[in-house]
């Protein structure tokens, strides 16, 4: 009897030993190796965790770091298709919320991919929450709190700035694409959310989104500074081209020169680097 039971237990004992790799890989394969992102804060932060390396793919705001612009594109939102996905062979489509449509992403989760949607911060407080559930997503909590971290230093830093200042210049943004494609943002824009967090008053108020830019609003607000994206003054062809734009050249801000000129995706992605987008902002606007 001694010996059968002996026997028993050492089965049992090797029955677990045989089972207990297989529990190891599945948790492995919690985070898949092959990762296509759609949408630029979204891809910033996988990559900021510490995954940039499964990525296979991306999309064309997907423009930091700019390793990423050198991954096979899916495109820019309607004109992403689920084939051109799907034909890249990806485990894992992470989207933020609205960046798809939603037949795009009812087609691939029909397909068998698993498909992750996240809400796109347009505050700081939204990007904590971002950046924090990308991270439990991950399993990567300790990298998540490091960036979160690093965003809290730079609000202070931007506060004891700010704190110091006795000025509060005004500021509109221009949203341009090209000569005929002109516009100004108003309420509920990124930029506004951008130029509260700067100490800066936002001219363009009393309508909520991108408006075409008229001469007679222009010169009504008439801003301290014209803030616009590096593709946007490019797609006018540089200051020069800005000249043209009616209104343009009878604000203060084009007759002093001050046009500041940003990164889009630095200043409008609301990702790990907003604290910084924010405090430079604020100092190009108090030289």
């Amino acid at each position: 009897m001694k010996t059968n039971y002996s026997l028993f237990l050492a089965l049992l004992l090797l029955m677990g030993s045989c089972s207990a790799p297989k529990q190891t890989d599945e948790e492995s394969d919690e985070v898949p190796e092959r990762i296509i992102t759609a949408g630029g804060t979204l891809t910033e932060v996988v990559y900021s965790l510490g995954f940039g390396d499964r990525i296979i793919a991306t999309d064309i705001t997907s423009t930091y770091p700019a390793s990423m612009q050198d991954l096979p594109s899916i495109g820019y939102r309607n004109q992403i298709k689920s084939e051109g996905i799907l034909s890249l062979g990806p485990e894992l489509v992470l989207v933020e919320e609205g960046y798809l449509n939603e037949e795009v992403v009812a087609q691939l989760e029909s397909s068998g991919i698993r498909v992750q949607l996240f809400p796109k911060p347009k505050n700081l407080e939204e990007t904590r929450y971002f950046i924090s559930n990308l991270a439990k997503f991950f399993e990567a909590e300790e990298a998540g709190n490091e960036l979160i971290s690093a965003i809290e230093e730079d609000q202070k830093a931007l506060s004891a700035f700010l704190s110091e200042q006795n000025t509060s210049p005004s500021a509109a943004f221009i949203m341009a694409r090209g000569p005929q494609t002109v516009f100004l943002a108003g309420d509920e824009t990124f930029s506004a959310e951008m130029f509260k967090m700067a100490g800066i008053q936002s001219v363009s108020t009393g309508f909520k989104d991108f408006i075409p830019l008229t001469p007679e609003a222009l010169v009504a607000i008439n801003p301290d500074y014209l803030v616009l994206f590096e593709s946007g003054i490019e797609s006018l062809g540089g200051k020069e081209g800005l000249a043209g734009v009616q209104g343009i050249k009878e604000t203060e801000a084009f007759k002093n020169d001050r046009i500041l000129v940003f990164d889009g995706h630095y200043l409008s992605a609301f990702g790990p680097r907003a604290g910084k987008a924010a405090l430079e902002l604020a100092k190009a606007t108090r030289p």
